[in-house]
């Protein structure tokens, strides 16, 4: 199959940072290759892929410090589409909504991962005009403020097994990875740690729209001498960070489309901790993979009990429901399917 694969230019492909979507992209467009497909990937120039890869921009936009108008270097990567898309069976857009008006005025065929949060009321009338536009989400949660969009599927993010190797004995102290932002509350995995008498080591990024918030808010907190705040990391330095800790704590305040990190902590036998909001019930099998609590009190006492699950038994849940390999299996029956139904529009109309 010729699919073409379109990612924001945010980041590259995978990040080199901070990033889920662009790092979701990343696994999907390369176990597309292992299996077999002809894949395009549209992204940021600096990206690494076994794909095809048309660089739309020199670099990253949030590390080049010369872009100002990053919408720009999207609508210049849709105009190259707009010449392109004829060489492929289907196009994939990770880019929200974006491309909704070119897709629709060129027939392109397309399917769209959206990545957000949808509980914005500026999302009603725009999924309302364009009711025929084949979406999926990545939780059933993220579905419920668009209930009437055209959902075709819902597709867990997966991870390449060999990425995060299980990390069977932890040290002792609780890990924190993300945003430093008002829905992430990084403040309440303060507050969890400091009741326990735990070290908490955070690895977050501070974007420049949370600035202030951290600066007045938060950066006063990371004087308590159980916290160690160590910025942004890599992929490489993830495994390490996540994989010795002896819980994720992950005390969102907002409906969570997925939480890519849980899986990452998963992945390394590390169990999650998480208040119950968005997609969290999904992703967690509570008492198996972490526990699923519904405030900081529950948080803290969870974390008390975590010695209780079985580390090894995380990585096989994982194993089991978030691979890189069944993510990709569920998008190309997705692709298979609205080819077919194309195909047979396309018929009775002739007719």
């Amino acid at each position: 199959m010729r699919i073409a694969q379109v990612s924001p230019l945010y980041e590259s492909v995978p990040p080199q940072l901070y990033g889920g979507t662009e790092r979701v992209v990343s696994f999907l467009t390369d176990e597309l290759v292992k299996l077999g497909h002809d894949v395009t990937l549209y992204a940021a120039g600096d990206s690494r892929t076994t794909a095809k890869l048309v660089p739309i921009c020199a670099r990253s936009l949030r590390l080049d410090d010369g872009c100002i108008d990053s919408l720009a270097h999207h609508f210049v990567m849709l105009e190259r589409l707009s010449r392109d898309f004829a060489q492929y069976d289907i196009v994939h857009f990770h880019i929200d909504y974006l491309h909704f008006l070119m897709t629709r005025a060129l027939d392109i065929p397309s399917v769209t991962t959206l990545h957000g949060r949808l509980d914005m009321p500026d999302l009603k009338p725009l999924y309302a005009a364009f009711p025929e536009m084949p979406v999926v989400s990545i939780s059933n949660a993220q579905r419920a403020p668009l209930p009437d969009a055209n959902w075709v599927a819902t597709v867990q993010h997966g991870l390449p097994t060999e990425l995060l190797p299980f990390t069977p004995k932890p040290d002792d102290y609780l890990s924190f990875v993300g945003r430093i932002s008002p829905e992430k509350r990084v403040d309440r995995a303060i507050e969890i740690a400091t009741a326990l008498g735990m070290k908490l080591r955070i690895a977050a990024k501070i974007a420049d729209a949370d600035k202030k918030y951290f600066e007045t808010e938060i950066e006063h907190l990371f004087d308590n001498p159980l916290v160690e705040f160590v910025g942004e990391i890599s992929e490489t330095e993830k495994a390490d960070f996540v994989g010795k800790s002896r819980a994720l704590l992950f005390p969102i305040d907002w409906p969570e489309p997925f939480g890519l990190v849980m899986i990452e902590a998963m992945a390394c036998g590390t169990p999650v901790i998480a208040i119950d909001r968005g997609s969290v019930r999904e992703v967690v099998d509570d008492g198996v993979t972490g526990f699923v609590v519904d405030d900081v009190e529950g948080a803290i006492a969870a974390t008390r009990r975590v010695g209780e699950l079985d580390r090894a038994r995380v990585r096989r849940v994982f194993e089991e429901r978030f691979s890189a390999t069944r993510m990709a299996r569920d998008y190309v029956a997705i692709y298979e399917r609205l080819i077919r139904e194309r195909s047979r529009e396309g018929r009775i109309h002739a007719a």
